[in-house]
């Protein structure tokens, strides 16, 4: 049932992606140029998924379960670090550069196209040597 259910899932986002225009690099680097050809599109998608999300939030403080019976995790420690402020900020630039985050990197997949699939395998070597690089005091805390 925990496929079922977190395939659906995937498939709602990756649709909502594809709708919205987000697996369009061209798109997303626009919100990001705001001096030039600002497009203010993924300010829409963004501002749509706040209210769904306060609402989920709520939903937490009074059930601890989920509908399948896991637990519900707290929510993490808002407190802001050099690596949480140093990777958003890495996280960033390669949006910028790449036109792509992990989701619609993935979903980009199902068209085509040698920049999602690149976007892809860099992503996933940088998941795999992450934790022994020590870039900015960044590795693993372990």
């Amino acid at each position: 049932m925990r496929i079922l259910f977190s395939l659906m899932a995937g498939g709602l986002f990756g649709v909502g992606l594809m709708i919205s225009g987000m697996t369009d690099t061209q798109k997303v680097q626009g919100w990001l140029d705001v001096f030039g050809a600002w497009d203010p599109t993924l300010a829409f998608v963004l501002g749509g998924a706040i209210p769904p999300m306060l609402l989920a939030w709520q939903l937490t403080k009074v059930k601890t379960t989920s509908l399948l019976g896991t637990t519900i995790p707290t929510p993490a420690d808002p407190a802001l670090d050099r690596r949480l402020i140093i990777g958003s900020a890495i996280f960033g630039f390669g949006w910028a550069v790449a036109g792509f985050c992990p989701g619609p990197a993935l979903a980009s997949l199902s068209f085509g196209g040698f920049g999602g699939l690149s976007f892809m395998v860099a992503m996933i070597a940088g998941m795999y040597i992450q934790p022994s690089i020590k870039f900015f005091g960044l590795g693993s805390k372990a």
